[in-house]
């Protein structure tokens, strides 16, 4: 049971025993806020957020975000969904749901809390983009009925019901565009590609490239993150975003894989697969505005990054 400090802000972290709400809450006990964790465990581990438990302003609440809950909270951060294919598209009307319903419950208590909320968006949003690289100001190049769309367009409805609520109700929001966040703590089965790839080279497996390893994707290491979203969160009312939030530097996939197989010192060989439906050829965030209004930028190299993710994963390995 936690016992809570009432002049500390209270905080609602929704998906907070996954990868990045974990590291959030810590993050926000560090200052010394009160933290409620609430996940519904789908994809967040109990083992994320074990380390935390004994933290006398720390509590968790199982609960779905399709459904309402009422709390009194001064602050919340929505991350509440799942965020790798394999988990999204694993019950994709389920997907849906948690980014739209999930939204407006989380709008629905922040109006009636008269709390500020943040909704983790993604670059997701902005499909397989044709303007390269990806302004807040691109509508973006998404199939609504592909096999991705149940994220891309959940993800997409929210950012309106969002924009929704701060004109007609004056919801005090803000919006972040999360470009690919890795670190540890990342799932090991969530099929995304730098897990994926260390897991792989950890077993001498066979690494695994969806296409031609041409394409590119930016990597933002996970305490960058957090960083860039509590900025945000704590700066001035008059922007509320959206903001890109990821690392501008762009890595081909074939290239991240060889430097993972350096670091590791690894033999796996590098096979080839076909490339998934909707895959987007080519992801950079363009953060003019986030350095500009939250003094934000990446400070993690992509080497140091994978190091202390590539030591976690050993470590996952050796405890099994």
């Amino acid at each position: 049971m936690a016992y809570y400090s009432f002049d500390r802000e209270r905080i609602l972290v929704t998906g907070g025993a996954g990868f990045l709400g974990s590291h959030l809450c810590e993050r926000l006990l560090q200052r010394g806020n009160n933290v409620i964790c609430l996940d519904n465990f789908f994809t967040g581990q109990k083992r994320n957020i074990f380390h935390l438990m004994d933290n006398r302003n720390f509590e968790v609440i199982r609960h779905d975000l399709v459904n309402p809950i009422f709390v009194e909270v001064d602050q919340i951060y929505n991350l509440a969904c799942p965020a790798s294919p394999i988990h999204y598209q694993y019950n994709p009307v389920k997907t849906t749901k948690t980014s739209v319903m999930g939204a407006i419950n989380m709008l629905g208590l922040a109006k009636r809390v008269k709390a500020k909320i943040l909704q983790a968006s993604t670059s997701e949003i902005y499909g397989d983009p044709t303007v390269h690289p990806q302004r807040e100001n691109y509508w973006g190049n998404v199939n609504t009925i592909g096999l991705r769309a149940c994220y891309d367009e959940g993800k997409r409805c929210a950012e309106t019901l969002f924009f929704d609520y701060y004109r007609q109700n004056g919801v005090n929001i803000r919006v972040v565009r999360i470009f690919n966040t890795y670190g540890p703590r990342m799932h090991p089965n969530d099929g995304r590609v730098i897990s994926n790839f260390i897991m792989q080279a950890l077993k001498d497996e066979p690494i695994t490239i969806f296409g031609d390893g041409t394409q590119t994707r930016s990597f933002c290491y996970v305490d960058d993150m957090v960083e860039g979203m509590i900025r945000m969160m704590d700066g001035p009312d008059d922007f509320v975003g959206p903001v890109n939030l990821g690392n501008p530097a762009e890595y081909g996939i074939l290239t991240l894989a060889k430097e993972i197989k350096r670091l590791i010192g690894s033999h796996s060989p590098i096979d080839f697969l076909p490339a998934p439906e909707d895959d987007p050829k080519r992801r950079r965030p363009d953060i003019t505005l986030a350095r500009k209004k939250l003094h934000w930028e990446p400070r993690v190299s992509l080497e140091d990054g994978l190091k202390n993710t590539i030591d976690y994963f050993r470590g996952l390995l050796a405890e099994r």
